[in-house]
């Protein structure tokens, strides 16, 4: 147990790797728990025979109580036959076998409405919005944020009024940036660009103050110019964590797509979730937000993949060709890797 619970020590690989499928594996055999056991949570009854009931059918979901109310008065009324039922979920939560059919569905079934938008067509839409926002969000709060993190001046003059602001709600500014921008997909980026980039300021100047002064001072020694400390010193210290603070902020960027999505005429992922719930195709809204989820999951995995490799000083990984190297000379490495430690020498 120990060898699990130990304080700030690495994992192996492969618990990694079993860790991290089974933090998956739990939410969706909680979910099918309450989806498929029926004495866990179904308050609903799925009619299955009428039994001459005229205002109810077959496939039609009852809340228990009234179903229970409904066989009580038929019995009353001496009926030969009785409703009856199963247990069921209500319509707002449909198993995951329903939801898989709707992951296939959603990408090869028209839209119902003639002019609407397919799935895939509607998640390029939202995935240009959330490029082009974080895109110029980035492109500005990142020098910015730069600057306020090397010079106390530009952070006095700056902070105060960006923290002042990052308290708005972005949405707030919906009206506003239609009245601009227009109604189709400006106002949206604009929308993004708000939600992230008073943000992006604080985050990215608090990570530039924390690079070593010693790095500073020795550049100074040396004869560094004030624009050479910038750019040969505080950005190359502090990229490693810029880029791991990008990665984060991106995933802002993707929280704020819902709300900017409906600002002016509605379009991308969340016209196609407003139009199922719409039709109560609620098992195509949770595809459309899972899909979502994968796609904002793989690219941060893509880019931690990148970042280590692009930073690899910065996250060092034990080398796999050392250690079957190793194993192939049964432990007697001394020549083909000198920098590993020697066994002291007996007397």
């Amino acid at each position: 147990m120990s060898r699990w619970f130990t304080i700030r020590a690495e994992l192996s690989p492969g618990r990694r790797r079993f860790l991290g499928v089974l933090a998956f594996l739990l939410p969706l055999a909680l979910w099918s728990l309450f989806s498929y056991v029926p004495w866990l949570w179904h308050p609903m009854v799925k009619i299955t025979e009428p039994a001459g009931v005229s205002w109810i059918k077959p496939g039609q979901l009852l809340p228990r109580e009234d179903f229970d109310k409904l066989v009580e008065k038929q019995r009353a009324a001496s009926a030969v036959a009785l409703p009856a039922g199963t247990p069921a979920n209500p319509i707002y939560f449909p198993p995951p076998h329903a939801v898989g059919r709707a992951l296939y569905t959603a990408f090869t079934t028209a839209p119902v409405l003639k002019g609407d938008k397919w799935l895939h067509e509607s998640l390029w839409t939202s995935i240009r919005t959330i490029f082009w926002g974080f895109l110029i969000s980035s492109a500005i709060g990142v020098p910015v944020g730069i600057l306020c993190g090397a010079y106390a001046t530009a952070s006095r003059v700056t902070e105060p009024f960006v923290d002042f602001v990052r308290y708005m709600p972005a949405p707030a500014f919906g009206a506003l940036m239609v009245a601009i921008l227009g109604i189709h997909l400006e106002p949206k980026i604009a929308i993004i660009v708000i939600g992230t980039f008073f943000q992006q300021v604080l985050v990215v100047a608090n990570t530039v103050r924390k690079v070593d002064n010693g790095l500073i001072e020795a550049a100074q020694t040396l004869g560094a110019k004030p624009r050479n400390l910038i750019w040969r010193v505080l950005v190359p210290a502090s990229l490693p964590d810029l880029y791991n603070d990008l990665r984060i902020l991106l995933g802002w960027a993707w929280t704020y797509l819902i709300v900017a999505e409906v600002v002016g005429v509605s379009s991308g992922i969340t016209f196609f979730i407003n139009q199922q719930a719409k039709y109560r195709n609620f098992d195509n809204v949770y595809a459309a937000i899972i899909i979502i989820g994968v796609i904002g999951f793989a690219t941060d995995q893509a880019l931690a993949w990148f970042g280590q490799r692009m930073f690899a000083w910065k996250n060092p990984r034990p080398s796999r060709f050392r250690a079957f190297m190793g194993r192939l000379f049964g432990g007697r490495d001394v020549l083909l890797f000198p920098d590993k430690p020697q066994p002291a020498s007996k007397a």
